[in-house]
């Protein structure tokens, strides 16, 4: 028989537990990032076994399948890991500090001021390795964002929405100056577009050395800022009856914001929505706890960055597309899908 009872008198069914993040579930995060960069390693124009991988990692035998691991995919591996996991946690810290969802790294100001940056090297100093192009990208990101947070700051410290608009306001300024820049030279240009497209390809360990002292100052300043932002998601004022100081802590998140998101775009140029699709990622799976979601953030960054300049080496082999690009195919769907499944975001 159908129940005819009203709504009013039906038993209420149980809450749906929420989602909490495990140690088990980094471990397994964690397994597939070392299995996908095996396969990172082995994957490109020419297929190497994985178990001819494993053999020349533990013994260099100078042979060319060797040559071809330690001397191109290693370095692009180790960057692309590295980029991931910067931009995945920076996203993670945006978010949770300006308390958007929307939010992402890029609008500090970060991504416009190391372009500016690595067009006026190209085009006052000549400037054209890779390893050049890092110092000054770091140098404008930093200057960039350094000039965001003080036009977003009140006496109150920073204000996420103020941020986010003077972030806006920057980066359209800066554009406009790079893009100056680079109409009045072709070979401004051609150097240019090749760094800003965001890629791994072409990269040496020495790119990596450069910006790790800034990755691991990041990351440091993020594990001492974590803890702070579940009680920010309540409002300054209860954050601050609770015993915690919120200009503090928003100050140490975005300068961990600043450092993480200024070395990843040094290293491998601008690589978008890695900051922006993670964190949703890492609530989905790991709850809203932040002491979860920042280092479920991490490795989901680094899985989807590496997994990217995988499929950007398959797709149009023996060409490639650089991860910048494929990371704006993919992160746009993906990103579509967990908001409407999720209802992550609401308008």
């Amino acid at each position: 028989m159908t129940s005819t009872l009203p709504d009013s008198l039906l038993p209420e069914r149980a809450p749906r537990a929420p989602r909490r993040g495990s140690t088990t579930g980094l471990v397994v995060l964690l397994g597939l990032t070392v299995l996908l960069g095996l396969v990172s390693l082995a994957i490109g124009s020419r297929t190497i076994p994985l178990g001819t991988v494993l053999d020349v990692l533990l013994h260099d035998d100078g042979s060319e399948a060797a040559t071809i691991i330690h001397d191109l995919r290693v370095p692009r591996t180790v960057l692309a890991l590295t980029v991931g996991l910067s931009l995945g946690i920076a996203g993670a810290l945006m978010q949770g500090h300006t308390r958007n969802p929307l939010a992402e790294p890029g609008l500090l100001g970060v991504e416009a001021g190391a372009a500016f940056a690595v067009v006026l090297a190209i085009y006052t100093l000549g400037i054209e390795d890779l390893g050049g192009y890092a110092w000054f990208a770091m140098l404008g990101a930093g200057i960039a964002s350094a000039v965001v947070f003080a036009i977003g700051s009140t006496r109150g410290g920073p204000d996420p929405i103020s941020l986010i608009l003077a972030g806006a306001a920057v980066t359209a300024l800066l554009a406009a100056l790079t893009q100056a820049v680079v109409i009045r030279s072709t070979d401004v240009l051609d150097a240019y577009r090749f760094w800003v497209v965001g890629s791994t390809a072409g990269r040496q360990l020495d790119v990596f050395w450069q910006v790790l002292p800034f990755v691991l100052a990041g990351l440091l300043v993020a594990a001492v800022s974590t803890p702070g932002l579940n009680l920010l998601q309540l409002g300054d004022d209860v954050a601050r009856s609770l015993g915690l100081n919120p200009v503090l802590h928003k100050v140490l998140g975005i300068t961990a914001v600043m450092l993480l998101t200024g070395a990843a775009t040094a290293a491998c140029g601008p690589v978008g929505f890695v900051g922006l699709v993670v964190p949703h990622m890492a609530r989905f799976f790991g709850g809203v706890d932040y002491r979860w979601v920042v280092p479920y953030s991490a490795l989901f960054g680094a899985l989807l960055v590496l997994g990217a300049d995988i499929i950007g080496r398959l797709v149009v082999r023996p060409g490639e597309l650089q991860v910048g690009i494929v990371m704006a195919l993919v992160g746009g769907p993906v990103f579509i899908l967990l908001a409407r499944r999720t209802r992550l975001v609401k308008l």
